[in-house]
């Protein structure tokens, strides 16, 4: 009698067959003609998995863009309102049926790495996978306004809405990478962040999936039957460094080709004199803040003995020089924001009301508030309490290291003494989501739609998520809910403007910058495109020329 096989084992030897015997694998030892060579990324840390609805890391993002398509995605505006600046992906084309009901017509070609065609049935699978909360997926939230997928034949999806509003198309199309429903449908939903499939992923892009050696790289083959055109580099492989001074040191020595943030000006300098690498300016996707947490530390049930204090909060803001701040660590190659969003938001506006730097006034607030040095030693106090506090930096980023230092100095000069705590960024986030902090040096790269970034981070919504801080304000969040659901782009970023000036003026944060980001690539790499969201969703494009070759692009492994 035959033995029977399970759906995981089931799973794992289809993925075995399909990367040896996968075309436009990489394991060959030559290449011909325009399509070579291979690229090697350098990154500071692993992905957590390889499974779209349940990916939370950049760089697993980055991975993601080469195995998994989406319906459509944005084009290099960044609009995430309305449809019109969308490119097509999965999805040929689109249209309206009615204001709530969106239907989307594949694209016959597209088919999965097994062979297997995409279908409107993936699509309805996908849908109900992100929202089920057995996956528990991060994104889940992000889809709450849609009511249901449906598939009216096998090349047609049907999306069906609770409500308008400005960024409809954006949820559907770019929100979920479609999953092959016939690999998945039969594993247990409440055990996909262990099952095989995270970490061999088999999905319907530019790039097939071949090996992750853990820790050390993960390797990807060009999909030589990709339906939207054979990628022109033959493989991608993605190597982990410790941090960014020894990813620079790696770009430097030849051992890596990419990184897409230099930090610094002091690393911009040091890589332009590379000459094997050339640079690329774009606009950045994150910011960072200065987070006061609003609750005790380590008891949510009670408010902060400082940070409680609105008057305190807005006067240490107002303590804060964040144009000094910022030509001192970045030098021209940044911005201070004007709330919680990066440049290459649609709704940043320089104009958005904010909180002066002026130590005079913040001075005047402290004492009103009961906060004098008592005892001359340069420290306000009250009540026998020190206005001190620990400020939480992650080890990992030497901006904010370089700020948590000025800030020191800034913050004493009115009388405000700062402990810095260095840690590692894991175990900045377990403190930060558990409330155990003071204060801390936060950096997001947030979704570009603000619906879905601010609300998260900034709202109720957020606690026990992004909301390290614990904010909360029924006005700012009804403003939230006003700018979500404005019709038109106009109006809409008239009301985020509006809450923005809300947030600003409780002070729960003060935005330091969002820098200007510069990549490296080597310079044999021709036809560089960098997105500012998505840092390597154009590599496809990219090629090699074949008078540029090296010997990492004849090789047969990493």
């Amino acid at each position: 009698m035959p033995t029977a096989v399970s759906p995981l084992r089931r799973f794992a030897l289809m993925v075995a067959l399909l990367v040896l015997g996968a075309p436009g694998c990489a394991r060959r030892s030559g290449c011909a003609g325009d399509y070579c060579g291979t690229l090697v990324f350098v990154t500071g840390s692993e992905p957590d998995i390889l499974l779209p609805p349940l990916t939370q890391s950049s760089v697993g993002r980055d991975i993601h863009d080469q195995i998994f398509l989406k319906l459509a995605d944005l084009g290099m505006s960044m609009n995430t309102v309305g449809d019109e600046d969308f490119e097509p992906l999965l999805a040929q084309r689109w249209e309206w049926n009615g204001p709530r009901t969106l239907v989307f017509h594949l694209d016959p070609r597209a088919h999965w790495q097994d062979g297997q065609a995409v279908t409107a049935g993936d699509v309805a699978f996908t849908f109900d996978a992100y929202t089920d909360p057995k996956v528990a997926s991060p994104s889940a939230q992000d889809l709450r306004w849609i009511g249901a997928v449906t598939a009216r034949d096998s090349l047609t999806a049907v999306f069906r809405f609770r409500r308008r509003y400005p960024e409809m198309f954006y949820d559907a199309a770019c929100r979920m990478r479609i999953l092959p429903a016939h690999l998945l449908r039969s594993l247990p939903r409440e055990g996909w962040r262990t099952a095989p499939f995270g970490r061999a992923p088999v999905g319907s892009g530019p790039y097939r999936f071949v090996a992750w050696k853990a820790g050390e790289t993960i390797e990807l083959a060009a999909d030589s039957t990709f339906f939207l055109g054979r990628p022109h580099i033959r493989r991608l492989i993605w190597r982990s460094a410790p941090d960014l001074q020894v990813a620079i040191s790696q770009l430097i020595a030849n051992q890596a080709d990419a990184l897409e943030f230099l930090g610094p000006p002091d690393n911009v300098r040091r890589v332009r004199a590379a000459p094997q690498l050339t640079l690329y300016p774009y606009k950045s996707s994150n910011y960072a803040y200065l987070g006061f947490n609003l609750v005790a530390n380590g008891d949510a049930a009670r408010p902060h003995p400082i940070f409680g204090d609105r008057d305190v909060r807005r006067a240490l803001a107002m303590s804060v020089d964040r144009a000094h701040l910022l030509q001192s660590v970045f030098g021209d190659l940044g911005k201070v924001p004007p709330g919680p969003m990066p440049q290459l938001s649609w709704i940043w506006d320089p104009e958005t009301r904010q909180l002066p730097y002026d130590t005079a006034q913040a001075a005047r607030l402290l004492a009103a508030r009961g906060w004098r040095d008592s005892d001359g030693d340069g420290i306000r106090d009250r009540h026998g309490e020190k206005l001190a506090f620990r400020l939480l930096v992650p080890t990992t980023s030497s901006a904010r290291r370089q700020y948590a230092r000025l800030l020191q100095e800034q913050l004493r000069a009115v009388g405000a003494e700062v402990e810095i705590d260095e840690v590692e960024n894991s175990v900045l986030i377990d403190r930060a989501r558990g409330a155990k902090f003071d204060a801390v040096l936060g950096a997001w790269n947030p979704d570009l739609s603000p619906a879905a970034s601010i609300a998260s981070t900034w709202t109720r919504a957020g606690f026990g998520g992004s909301n390290w801080l614990r904010y909360a304000n029924p006005e700012f969040e009804r403003q939230v809910e006003r700018a979500s659901t404005a019709g038109g782009r106009d109006a809409a970023r008239a009301a985020w403007r509006a809450a923005i000036e809300t947030l600003n003026t409780d002070a729960p944060a003060v935005f330091l910058y969002s820098p200007d980001n510069v990549a490296a690539v080597h310079s044999r790499v021709a036809d560089v495109r960098i997105r500012p969201d998505s840092w390597w969703a154009l590599v496809r494009t990219w090629r090699i020329p074949a008078d540029r070759l090296i010997d990492r692009d004849r090789a047969s492994g990493p």
